[in-house]
């Protein structure tokens, strides 16, 4: 017995809520998207550990279907070495011990991967047996004659099953409180489930008390907590709900009220054992994960919400109040009588007839009749209940499970194909030889399956750009005078922008970095009413920085936010006063029914020119006239998140230039411009638009972030604080701000009305290489969108992509970090010159400026959580979107503005929807790092949180030495492996000669274009 298990049990209970939080989603309200790994909670474990356990509690799947690995295989996306050097990598044992004859261990398990392991259901073998002739194929009937040597006879024993039933029914009433709940052993019993009812009584009072900023009505009793309202609601218009349970009202309305209480009474009233009950209520929990996730969230952040008291105990309390009641009323519906979880353990143990019947009918494929009769018997209820349960459990006892039989025969049959085995082969075969192959084969499971093939499939891109990175490591040569340096964040979808940058201007040269710039801050700009983080999730800003006019523009500015704030009022008053009246609502819907369809037309017919249209209007319509920035405060001083400080002084600002560039290694030759390219996207009807937005900024555009940053660099006490420093700016310098619509691949740029004249020539210049590099990227999106007609000129793809951003029906407005796969942290020419299939994340490290690590490892800090938060939610919403992800965008409903539900009754979703990740081929993401691997070790050996991603094998790690070029693969078993792989590596002159016509992903490729 542990420490927690002697506490009192109200301590105890708040110390399983607690832990409640590594099981639960940590999804924060959809408005803050924020990529995280789904199963933080596990992250202590290994990843295939973690993975085991997540899918033993969740009943998730967590590794790709086998299918579409073999699809890849088939394809040529992995090998046959990829597998056998996966079956190392994993672990697996013994893998020259011999099977049979001239087989061994390797040979039969890589044949059991490559043959399917599922075979078709009993109505499909039924068909292929009587329509296809399954049973006249030579191989199939001679494994159905192997194995039917092998059948044993004591499952068609009738005299048997009694004893059976009984061990199987205490087995399962035993997984109560460990990985099942009452709900889940009644549903197994009788087919109904009691959690539909649940999430329909608990879904409404859930949404309203959560809300934040939708619901027209708040319960009286709201600021009391989640209890107090639902039970106030519970007795009065929510008791049609419930009122088909015996004496609920009065059972709703003698409730005391502590919540605390109520839940133990309940809980002691469920399950008698308390030390099932923290297990009881995390599976209680995971049941609903979406609300009890969210819940807990508001719960443990209440400075997020509205104000509103949000405590996961009331929700507990009302969630095992209803699991009692409903589930009682399902058993006493079951038996005939009322009864309490032990008094029904007893009662199907006094007659395993009728569990083995049902138990039959939820596990075997039964003949037609007895299906039938059983189904029947079901449906009658207690009605003669001993001998006809007894007569029917014999007749299924006695029948044998023919469907069992032939899909054993399928396996073995598709086992030994794989084999090259012939008829003749198979009729020298022993049953004992086969008995040998088929348990050879099965004695890896569908995770180690599963883990293998990963394995394999990651090995093969690892080949990829290792070869690619060794290829290019003799033309790597820095641009010796740039005209401009550009940088953007470290994003996957940055990389495309930034090669066709380069193949179009390659005396630019481009960095990459995470999107906030090392400008940590809250940021309100001129149109927005309350300001925001724009920085990681895990760091508060202490500083405000505000749009303000510029000298001289005061009274355009208050113009511009006098008419944006009255049509904005008298929209809202227009609504709040029609919304409700009987007259006036319909009243305005028919006199705004013509101009809504005019409006809705032009925008689903030509929804780029409309956008373009409507934005042109609102320019000029608003005269939104030019701003600055309030950002130099006089002296630094005491700040906290909730009292920021407005602006930064001097010195914070000359701190935060020279960290930024020292990290990137941008501490010389400037060029004449340099850029600071942030990035958001901009797209129409979609709840998750925060998630394709940037990820260093909590979700939201970095532009503000970039502009802060070159006003900064800017000025000239900053740039004489950096010359004392070691860092010289030169004068014929000037930066520049500009964020890229990662959407429609458009450009906004920052304050060009403060460029000196002098730059005027080089900005134009950089203007127009930037704008056809995004046209250029546009095209190559657009391969992938499977809407997009083919081979677009970048013309004609920047004008589908506008369409897209401006679609209110396109649920694919862009792929977001789809396909992500790697990091590279690094010089860029270490990468430069390679097609990289925007599958990388780019963060420049000058790692001979960088003498003993230290830059490394804050990056790596800093970068890999963020990375590895990407890579995991895009995993694990591919491999199960059902259970991770939130399903296809076309069915949600926004919910009180902090998630989404499928329609209007379901668990609230999260994770990504089907649309972002329907293309992702699921991997852990490859950071490659430009050091050595004595110097990467020491960094992992101080900090634990990389321990634990890499370690843990979570992310994958490789080292590539500064000078030699040489590559060594971390593995956590075995350490640093050398690299010595020889593959040949495609070579193109330009992007678009190596990705036209193509929609599938590619693999690496040199850019012969790029070496000019």
């Amino acid at each position: 017995m542990n420490a927690a298990d002697q506490l009192p049990i109200r301590q105890r209970l708040a110390h399983w809520v607690e832990h409640l939080s590594h099981v639960l989603p940590a999804q924060a309200p959809i408005r803050d998207f924020v990529h995280h790994n789904t199963l933080h909670g596990f992250q202590h474990l290994p990843f295939p550990e973690a993975l085991a356990a997540a899918q033993r509690l969740t009943g998730a799947t967590t590794y790709w279907p086998e299918a579409r690995f073999r699809e890849c295989h088939a394809a040529g996306r992995i090998d046959d070495d990829d597998l056998l050097a996966a079956l190392v990598e994993a672990g697996v044992a013994e893998l020259e011990q011999p099977v049979m004859r001239a087989l061994s261990r390797r040979d039969v398990l890589l044949a059991s991967l490559l043959a399917a392991p599922e075979t078709p259901g009993a109505a499909r073998l039924d068909w292929l047996t009587r329509e296809q002739g399954l049973a006249d194929d030579p191989v199939f009937a001679q494994c159905r004659a192997l194995t039917a040597g092998l059948a044993s006879t004591a499952d068609t024993h009738s005299a048997d099953w009694e004893p059976a039933a009984l061990t199987a029914w205490d087995s399962l009433c035993q997984r109560v409180g460990v990985d099942w709940t009452l709900r889940s052993l009644l549903e197994y019993l009788s087919g109904e489930d009691v959690l539909e009812q649940v999430r329909s009584i608990l879904q409404r009072q859930l949404a309203a008390h959560l809300d934040l900023g939708v619901a027209a009505w708040r319960n009286p009793r709201q600021a009391q907590g989640f209890f107090a309202a639902w039970r106030a609601c519970a007795g009065l218009d929510m008791f049609w709900e419930l009122e088909e349970l015996p004496n609920v009202r009065d059972e709703i309305v003698h409730l005391g009220d502590d919540p605390l209480d109520v839940l133990i009474e309940e809980l002691a009233r469920l399950i008698p054992e308390e030390h099932l009950w923290y297990g009881y209520l995390e599976r209680l929990s995971l049941e609903l994960p979406g609300w009890s996730g969210m819940f807990l969230w508001r719960d443990r952040h209440p400075g997020r919400g509205d104000g509103t008291p949000v405590a996961m105990l009331d929700y507990l309390a009302v969630r095992v109040l209803l699991e009692r009641m409903l589930c009682e009323d399902l058993m006493c519906r079951l038996t005939g009588v009322p009864m309490s979880f032990e008094e029904l353990r007893a009662y199907y143990a006094a007659s395993p007839a009728e569990f083995f019947v049902r138990d039959a009918l939820r596990r075997r494929a039964l003949p037609e009749q007895l299906q039938n009769e059983a189904a029947h018997r079901v449906r009658a209820g207690n009605a003669g209940r001993e001998e006809s349960w007894r007569a029917l459990a014999e007749a299924i006892a006695a029948c044998p499970d023919e469907v069992a039989a032939t899909a054993n025969a399928w396996r073995l049959a598709a086992l030994c194909r794989q084999l090259a085995m012939t008829p003749a082969d198979l009729a020298t075969l022993s049953c004992e030889e086969a008995a040998a192959v088929q348990d050879c084969a099965a004695s890896l499971d569908g995770l180690q399956r599963g883990q293998i093939w990963l394995l394999a499939y990651e090995r093969h891109y690892r080949e990829q750009l290792f070869t690619a990175l060794a290829t290019n490591h003799p033309r790597q040569k820095a641009v010796p005078t740039p005209s401009a340096q550009v940088v953007l964040c470290m994003d996957d979808r940055e990389e495309g922008t930034r090669r066709h940058l380069e193949e179009i201007a390659p005396a630019v040269a481009t960095y990459g970095a995470a999107g906030f710039f090392g400008v940590v801050m809250y940021w309100q700009g001129a149109d927005d009413g309350a300001p925001a983080a724009l920085c990681p999730v895990v760091v508060q800003p202490t500083h405000l920085v505000r749009e303000q006019p510029l000298a001289g523009r005061e009274s355009a500015f208050a113009g511009y936010t006098a008419r944006r704030d009255s049509r904005l009022r008298w929209r809202e008053r227009l609504y709040q006063a029609t919304r409700r009246r009987p007259l006036g609502g319909p009243l305005l819907t028919a006199l705004a029914g013509l101009p809504a369809l005019l409006t809705l037309s032009a925008a689903s017919l030509a929804p780029g020119w409309f956008g373009k249209t409507a934005g042109r209007w609102r320019q000029l319509h608003d005269g939104r006239p030019a701003t600055g920035l309030r950002l130099t405060a006089a002296e630094a001083g005491p700040a906290t998140p909730e009292q920021p400080q407005h602006g930064f002084s001097d010195d914070e600002q000359v701190d935060r230039v020279e960290a930024f560039l020292q990290m990137i290694g941008l501490t010389g030759n400037f060029a004449p411009l340099v850029l600071m390219l942030g990035h958001g996207s901009s797209s129409l009807n979609n709840p998750h638009r925060s998630a394709y937005d940037c990820g260093a900024c909590s979700g939201r555009h970095g532009g503000p972030n970039a502009r802060v940053f070159a006003t900064m660099a800017n000025r000239p006490p900053v740039r004489q604080a950096l010359l004392e420093r070691g860092i010289a700016i030169p004068d014929s310098t000037w930066f520049v701000a500009a964020e890229h619509n990662t959407c429609d691949d458009g450009i906004e740029w920052y304050d060009l009305e403060s460029v000196p004249e002098r730059f005027q020539a080089a900005l134009d210049v950089l203007l127009g290489q930037v704008s056809e590099a995004c046209r250029a990227h546009a095209a190559e999106r657009c391969r992938r969108l499977a809407s997009a007609p083919p081979r677009l000129s970048p013309w004609q793809a920047s004008r589908h992509v506008v369409g897209r951003a401006n679609d209110i029906s396109q649920a694919r407005p862009e792929l977001g970090h789809a396909n992500n796969a790697a990091a590279l942290i690094g010089r860029r020419e270490i990468s430069r010159g390679l097609f990289l299939d925007r599958r990388t994340f780019l963060i420049s490290y000058d790692p001979t400026a960088d003498c003993d690590g230290y830059i490394v490892e804050g990056i790596l800090l800093a970068t890999a959580p963020v990375g590895a938060g990407i890579a995991l939610e895009y995993y694990f919403s591919s491999v199960d979107n059902e259970r991770f992800g939130c399903g296809s965008k076309i069915t949600h409903n926004i919910t009180g503005l902090f998630g989404v539900m499928e329609g209007a009754d379901s668990d609230l979703r999260t994770g990504l929807p089907w649309q972002m990740v329907e293309i992702h081929e699921p991997m852990r993401l490859l950071v490659v790092v430009e050091q050595t691997p004595e110097r990467l070790t020491a960094i992992l050996q101080r900090q634990p949180q990389l321990q634990e991603l890499i370690n843990n094998a979570w992310i994958v790690l490789a080292a590539k030495d500064p000078l030699s070029g040489a590559i060594h693969h971390y593995c956590p078993r075995r350490g640093w492996l050398p690299w010595s792989g020889k593959a040949v590596l495609p070579q193109v002159a330009r992007s678009v000669d190596w990705f036209a016509g193509a929609s599938e992903a590619l693999a690496p490729a040199l850019l012969l274009g790029a070496a000019r």
